[in-house]
């Protein structure tokens, strides 16, 4: 499939044909598409709004499949909603363009958390919730199911793939196998994770969490991976708070090794967006990742202990 763009008008269009009935007298743009989606917020003749998202390319499309199979399982499992499909229809060059409900709120910046505030705890209850999901139910979904130490090769693969770019900086590619060597810390128990989670697929509305955007990267796998986002950015008392909700709604205790592995997930997820950009010929992609490893290279190469386990 050839990349491909489309103007909120065409979206609208393609709506009206995914689902029935609907008779879009509104259109705009949203934030709500993700990345490698054309995106529109329509609103309906009954007052209602919906999103209308198409992929831009071939790899891209997948992810509706996956969201397709995997959120009307989940949704009602979860304390927030998710944006369960109502309708999708054909792509004429393929794939599919999948409307689903538009659900309010604006994304959680979680450098501006604040220690002990309700929307912190939040974060941390939600996150539990989700990983206290059964994995049977994203087993059945299709996703990945990855075994801990599996998993920890992977993430090496990565690091390998990356190093191969010749854009990551000689001090992360060490300081990532140092960290990925450290078998004893990677003796998690798999579950189901969102994948890609960050501040803009976190809504939150009036202080509370109002939805979790963007699954086509949920899995079976380290629970750190969904907490990568708030502890590379949020201040470490406000990190407490949501560590600390977290536990208290997990079943079993966090193992000890939670949030070191969650900080390099967050360093790794650069690697990731590094290879993405290269994969997808963008290069304007791959020059920004370029940019954000080289200052993640100077801050870390002072402070080294603080961010990674060794």
């Amino acid at each position: 499939m050839a990349r491909v763009s489309r103007s909120p008008l065409a979206l609208a269009a393609l709506a009206s044909v995914a689902v029935p009935g609907l008779d879009p007298v509104a259109v705009g743009p949203t934030a709500q598409g993700g990345p490698g989606f054309d995106a529109a917020v329509l609103t309906g003749t009954d007052g209602r709004r919906w999103v209308a998202r198409a992929p831009r390319r071939p790899a891209v499309a997948a992810v509706v499949d996956t969201e397709e199979r995997l959120l009307p399982r989940l949704a009602p499992l979860l304390p927030v909603p998710v944006p369960v499909p109502a309708g999708h229809c054909r792509l004429k060059e393929g794939g599919r363009c999948v409307v689903s409900p538009y659900l309010p709120g604006v994304p959680v910046d979680a450098s501006a958390l604040d220690a002990g505030a309700p929307l912190a705890a939040e974060i941390g209850r939600v996150l539990a919730a989700l990983h206290e999901v059964d994995p049977q139910v994203f087993e059945d979904a299709g996703v990945p199911v990855y075994e801990a130490d599996e998993y920890r090769l992977r993430r090496l693969s990565d690091v390998d793939r990356a190093a191969a770019t010749g854009a990551v900086p000689a001090v992360l590619l060490t300081r990532w196998e140092n960290a990925l060597e450290q078998v004893g810390q990677w003796r998690f128990v798999p579950t189901p994770v969102h994948g890609d989670l960050a501040g803009d697929h976190v809504l939150q509305n009036e202080g509370r969490v109002s939805a979790l955007l963007h699954w086509g990267e949920a899995r079976v796998a380290d629970p750190a991976d969904d907490l990568a986002w708030v502890v590379a950015s949020a201040p470490a008392d406000a990190l407490d708070t949501v560590l600390e909700a977290y536990a208290m709604g997990r079943g079993d205790r966090p193992d000890p090794h939670l949030a070191d592995r969650a900080r390099l997930a967050g360093e790794l997820s650069l690697a990731r967006w590094l290879l993405g950009g290269v994969a997808a010929d963008e290069p304007a992609v791959v020059d920004r990742a370029t940019q954000a490893l080289a200052r993640l290279a100077e801050r870390t190469s002072t402070a080294d202990d603080d961010v990674v386990p060794g």
